[in-house]
C-alpha cells in the first residue's frame, strides 16, 4: 500500500527550524470536585480567523479498518469530565451550543483519574467487589440517548494505569518497591501494574459496560507507565514481565483491549504524550511507541498543547505564545513518524490531536499568552493545514469559547475550501522520512528552565498551582539516561 505523505517542502522547513525537541510534560486530569455551574466559560466576540494553508491530504494517513458497526465520525469535540454531565441545566446549555456550531462530539469521564466509576455501573463484577462506583452522573443512558438525539458522538474516557483506588483495594495489582510497599507518585497516589493482564480485562469490562450505556468510542488515557521520581525503584516480577519491555507491554495491552472492544462494535482510541513523537527517550520512559500504537487503534490522540513545549521547540522562543506554529510543528512530526514507521499493507489509526483551551499562566510572565477563541481557532487551522481533519479541546473546567466555533453553514464552506485546496496540490512523497526521524530521534524532553526552577524552589503561587491542577500535572523524569537496571527490574528498550 502506497504511503500517503506530507508536503515535503513544509517538512523540510519545519525540520530546519526545530530546536531542542523537549517539552514541559503535563497530563490531563479529571474535573475537580469543586466544579459548579458558575465556572462555565464566558463567550467572547468572534475574531478574524487564520488564513488556511493548502496541504495535500487524501483523508490523511491510511485509516485503520474499523470493525465497528457504527459509522465513523470526523470528530470535533470537547472534554466535559463527569460532574457537569450530571447537571441537567449545564448539559442543556452545552447541547444547545453544540447544535449551533461545528462541534459534534463530547468526551465524558467513565473511569476517572482517581479510579472511580462515575455512574452506577452494575455489570462489572470487580467494580462492585471493590466498591469503585462514585456516582456523578445519575442516568447515564438517558444522557447518551439525549446526546445521540442531537447527533452528538459520545466518547467514554477511561483512565487506565493511573488508578489509586484499585491499587489500594487490590495491592496485588499495584506497582511495588523492593521493600514490598506500594509505589506512590508525587501526590501520594498508587498506580496499577501494566503487566497485570487482570487489569487489562478490568478495563475491557468497563469499556464494554460503557458501550452498553450508549457510548460510541472508548478512549484510554494514562495508557502508560508512570514517569515520576522514584519510578526507577519499582520492582517487577519476572513471571509478569516475561522479558517484555515497557513499549512491548503497552502495545500488547492496547492490541488486546482494542480487539476485545471492537468485537462489541466500539471504536477505540488512546491519549498519548505529544513528546513521544520522535523521541526514543520519552517513548521508552512511558512505554508509548507512536507508530506501533497507531497500528492497533482506530484513533490516536497526541496531547500537543502549546504550553507543554519548552523554549526552542519548532524554532520558537515561547511555543505557548505561538499556538498555530506549535501545533503545525507537532503534527508535521506526526506525519513524518507515521510515514517512517508505516508497514506495507498495515493500516494506521486516524490522528485526532488534543488542543489547548486554557491559559498556562504558571509558565511565568512573558512565557505565555491568554488563550481565547482566536488562539483556539489558530490551533484548529494548524490541524487542517497539517493535513488532518479531527480535533479535541481540553479544559479541565469545561471552559470553552463557543462563539469562536463555526456555524454549520460556515463549517460546510470551510470543508469545501479545504477539499479544493488539497486537491490542487500535487501528490507528495516522503522518501526522506527515515532520514528526518533519525536526525530527530533520541532527544530528551525537558522542562523550561523557569518552570523547573520554580517547582524545585517552591516559588509557584497558589493561583498558579490551582491552574496547574486544572490543566494537568507536571511529570518530571528522574533521568534521561537508560542503563541496565538492578536485578529483578525490567530494562528499558535499548
Amino acid at each position: 500500500m502506497k504511503i500517503k505523505a506530507f508536503l515535503l517542502s513544509l517538512a523540510l522547513l519545519l525540520t530546519a527550524c526545530t530546536g531542542l525537541w523537549g517539552c514541559t510534560r503535563y497530563e490531563p486530569v479529571a474535573l475537580m470536585p469543586g466544579y459548579t455551574e458558575e465556572t462555565e466559560g464566558e463567550t467572547l466576540p468572534k475574531t478574524a480567523e487564520v488564513a488556511p494553508i493548502a496541504v495535500s491530504s487524501e483523508d490523511q494517513s491510511e485509516s485503520i479498518e474499523i470493525e465497528s458497526s457504527k459509522e465513523p465520525v470526523k470528530v470535533k469535540g470537547i472534554y466535559l469530565g463527569a460532574s457537569p454531565c450530571g447537571m441537567d441545566d449545564f448539559m442543556d446549555r452545552v447541547i444547545k451550543r453544540i447544535d449551533e456550531t461545528e462541534l459534534n462530539a463530547v468526551v465524558i469521564d467513565v473511569k476517572d483519574d482517581f479510579g472511580r466509576i462515575t455512574y452506577d455501573m452494575q455489570s462489572v463484577p470487580l467494580v462492585n467487589e471493590i466498591g469503585a462506583v462514585d456516582v456523578k452522573i445519575g442516568d447515564i443512558k438517558a444522557l447518551t440517548d439525549k446526546l445521540h438525539e442531537h447527533g452528538i458522538y459520545c466518547i467514554a474516557r477511561v483512565v487506565a494505569f493511573r488508578d489509586p483506588y484499585i491499587a489500594e483495594q487490590r495491592p496485588d495489582l499495584a506497582l511495588h518497591l523492593s521493600d514490598g510497599s506500594l509505589f506512590r507518585d508525587n501526590k501520594g497516589d498508587a498506580w496499577v501494574n501494566p503487566y497485570k493482564k487482570e487489569v487489562w480485562d478490568y478495563l475491557v469490562d468497563i469499556g464494554k459496560a460503557a458501550g452498553d450505556a450508549g457510548f460510541d468510542e472508548i478512549q484510554f488515557d494514562y495508557i502508560r507507565f508512570c514517569t515520576e521520581r522514584g519510578i526507577n525503584d519499582v520492582v517487577y516480577d519476572e513471571n509478569d514481565t516475561l522479558g517484555r519491555g515497557k513499549t512491548d507491554i503497552i502495545t500488547e495491552a492496547v492490541s488486546y483491549m482494542s480487539e476485545k472492544l471492537r468485537e462489541e462494535g466500539l471504536f477505540v482510541s488512546c491519549d498519548v504524550f505529544g513528546t513521544i513523537i520522535g523521541s526514543d527517550i520519552d517513548a521508552q520512559s512511558v512505554g508509548q511507541d507512536y507508530g506501533e500504537m497507531a497500528e492497533e487503534l482506530d484513533y490516536i490522540c497526541p496531547m500537543i498543547y502549546p504550553s507543554h513545549y519548552a523554549s526552542g521547540n519548532f524554532g520558537l522562543e515561547h511555543p505557548d505564545k505561538a499556538p498555530y506554529e506549535t501545533i503545525l510543528g507537532a503534527l508535521t512530526r506526526s506525519k513524518s513518524e507515521l510515514a517512517w514507521s508505516k508497514k506495507e499493507d498495515s493500516p494506521q489509526a486516524t490522528v485526532r490531536p488534543w488542543l489547548q483551551s486554557f491559559t498556562a499562566s504558571y509558565l511565568g510572565e512573558g512565557n505565555y499568552m491568554e488563550y481565547d477563541e482566536a488562539a483556539v481557532r489558530a490551533q484548529i487551522q494548524a490541524v487542517y493545514d497539517a493535513g488532518y481533519d479531527e480535533w479535541l479541546l481540553w479544559s479541565a473546567s469545561a471552559n470553552y469559547f463557543y462563539d469562536g466555533f463555526l456555524t454549520p453553514e460556515e463549517e460546510a464552506a470551510e470543508n469545501q475550501q479545504i477539499e479544493e485546496s488539497r486537491a490542487a496540490l500535487p501528490p507528495e512523497t516522503y522518501e526522506n522520512a527515515e532520514e528526518l526521524m533519525n536526525e530527530q530521534s533520541g532527544v530528551s524532553s525537558t522542562l523550561s528552565e523557569e518552570l523547573e526552577d520554580a517547582l524545585e524552589n517552591g516559588e509557584l503561587s497558589e493561583s498558579d498551582r490551582a491552574i496547574l491542577s486544572e490543566s494537568g500535572d507536571i511529570i518530571i523524569s528522574e533521568t534521561a539516561e537508560t542503563s541496565l537496571p538492578a536485578e529483578g527490574r525490567v530494562s528499558e528498550e535499548q
